[in-house]
């Protein structure tokens, strides 16, 4: 393993360390909250590292693509929420419309450096666990509809995630300004990555275009923003099967 491979390794490491103790049943709200904002900031480090190392050997940290398939139920909800944890991470993504013997669902393909693309997917993976484990813990209100509860719940939850790592990204990129670690400016060799995602995903798909805003009619944004404030910002893994949410 290279020298780069042995770091980021021993960083995943540390942040499965972190997510277990947070996840302990011993641990009070107080220190699963320390422990969870402990493993968010080391992920958007890794991520801003990565970056400062491709300036020097871009080789390194390409920019690759994933197609990511997202079937129902509530594959719609599934897809913001992926989408909102790699845009966030500095990738980039189109939604394709799928569709099997199972039903319609959507296909994601997500544009980005590998560093990037790998963050995104171990975030991914944890996240829509721990939204599938405390959807199902939440009451569904006598007056509202299963579905429509669930899916503005999720809405909520992603929309709190995006928030805490719009957060851990802007702290990260700021402690690299501070310590002068790209040599210059951080933001520029950011904004430089950005571009060329950007680049590549419009050479992929010339004629993409925006996605309209979901409205959504159910009560459960609320609580499903207080869980996202909760959530763990790291992945215990790298890879493996994703849980699927329950039917509506």
């Amino acid at each position: 393993m290279s020298g780069t491979g042995a770091a980021h390794a021993a960083m995943l490491a540390k942040v499965r360390k972190l997510l277990a103790k947070a996840e302990d049943p011993a641990a009070t709200e107080a220190e699963a909250e320390t422990y969870t904002a402990k493993a968010a900031a080391l992920v958007a480090s890794y991520g801003i590292d990565a970056a400062l190392l491709a300036v020097a050997d871009p080789g390194t940290d390409p920019v690759e693509d994933r197609r990511i398939p997202l079937d129902a139920p509530y594959a719609a909800d599934k897809a913001d929420l992926l989408g909102t944890v790699a845009m966030r991470l500095r990738c980039q993504v189109v939604r394709l419309r799928s569709r099997d013997a199972d039903g319609s669902g959507w296909t994601l393909h997500v544009f980005g450096h590998r560093s990037d693309l790998e963050r995104a997917e171990v975030l991914f993976t944890s996240l829509l666990l721990q939204a599938s484990t405390r959807m199902l813990a939440t009451p569904v209100p006598s007056w509202d509809h299963p579905a429509a509860f669930r899916r503005s719940w999720l809405a909520g939850f992603t929309a709190a995630v995006s928030r805490r790592l719009l957060q851990a990204e802007e702290a990260a990129q700021a402690s690299a300004e501070q310590r002068g670690a790209a040599g210059g400016s951080t933001a520029l060799v950011l904004a430089d990555r950005t571009l060329e995602v950007l680049d590549a995903a419009g050479q992929a798909y010339p004629h993409a275009r925006t996605a309209r805003s979901r409205q959504l009619s159910g009560g459960g944004a609320g609580q499903g923003f207080a869980a996202g404030q909760r959530a763990d910002l790291g992945g215990t893994r790298l890879g493996g099967t994703r849980r699927p949410l329950p039917p509506a």
